[in-house]
């Protein structure tokens, strides 16, 4: 188990450095100044930086000094914003884009385990067909098109009430929560109804099933002790990495929901082409990813003991 998950832990630092050596090539080849133009500092800041960051050196040296500030957490300071670091932002803003996406995982997973175990128990028939209508939906439209059409809602929703049932923007309570999780929750939670209805149709003729019955075991034993604890494995393997792309992945739901996570400062900082934080925070988030997958990976042996690391 302890080589297993140090030969794990060495791949993901290979794989977030090819993040960080990508992303640094990738922004160096992007052309135009993020401190020139409308975004001019003064010679002296100018200097300072360029210092700082070998900005007036070789591309092989800067490349080197990016890896060792990486190397020591440093992620630099913001281009664009006046005196703050970018450690600072992902310390100040990514609690949000996580709180976000911790209950928009709850919703996904929840629905898809429920939705995808009902279209198998009943295929073909009434229920199976509405829910995979909708799960072709959920697939198939993009998530800003959810955001604009629950924000629409929200706002018909509080004209036709007289008063403001959800906030249709914002941040601070559980009201503001709930509809923009929902909404970058739709997307994953369609992929695991999918996923799950298939797996569950795997196993459903299986001969482990077929005996359960013959010993006359109750249904609804049956049903959770091993047809759906067997059947939600698959699932548990897409969760990693449906976690941290829901975390991460929420740059346009938080733009139009105006929340002020670390996605909304992504967006930002592309606009306004400030090189460290879109750096720094493209390396934070595929940083995080190869988290959860390593945790998902270690996570699934102790979850199915048919499964041995080695």
């Amino acid at each position: 188990m302890w080589k297993y998950t140090l030969k794990r832990l060495v791949q993901g630092l290979i794989t977030v450095w090819f993040i960080a050596t990508a992303t640094f090539l990738a922004m160096h080849a992007v052309p135009g100044d993020p401190m020139s133009g409308d975004r001019a500092v003064s010679a002296e800041i100018r200097k300072n930086l360029e210092a700082k960051y070998g900005l007036d050196k070789p591309l092989g040296e800067q490349y080197v000094i990016y890896l060792g500030n990486l190397a020591r957490g440093d992620f630099g300071i913001s281009f664009t914003q006046q005196n703050r670091e970018v450690n600072d932002i992902i310390r100040e803003h990514f609690p949000i884009s996580a709180t976000l996406g911790v209950l928009a995982i709850v919703f996904a997973a929840l629905g898809g385990i429920l939705f995808g175990a009902l279209t198998a128990l009943y295929r073909n028939k009434l229920p199976d067909i509405l829910i995979m209508f909708f799960v072709i939906l959920g697939i198939s439209v993009p998530s800003f098109v959810f955001a604009a059409l629950g924000q629409l809602a929200l706002v018909k929703l509080n004209d036709l009430l007289g008063f403001s049932l959800l906030p249709v923007a914002g941040w601070g309570t559980v009201s503001h929560m709930l509809v923009p999780a929902l909404v970058l929750g739709l997307g994953t939670m369609a992929y695991l109804t999918r996923l799950m209805r298939s797996s569950m149709l795997e196993i459903i003729n299986s001969d482990y099933l077929r005996t359960a019955k013959a010993k006359g075991l109750p249904a609804t034993r049956i049903f959770t002790r091993h047809q759906l604890r067997n059947a939600i494995l698959p699932v548990v393997t897409v969760l990693g990495p449906a976690i941290a792309g829901i975390t991460t992945g929420s740059f346009v739901v938080e733009s139009v929901f105006a929340i002020p996570g670390l996605g909304r400062y992504f967006v930002q900082a592309v606009q306004q082409l400030d090189y460290t934080v879109i750096m720094g925070t493209t390396v934070f988030f595929g940083s995080f990813l190869v988290l959860m997958v390593i945790i998902v990976d270690l996570l699934y042996g102790l979850i199915d003991p048919r499964v041995r690391l080695e």
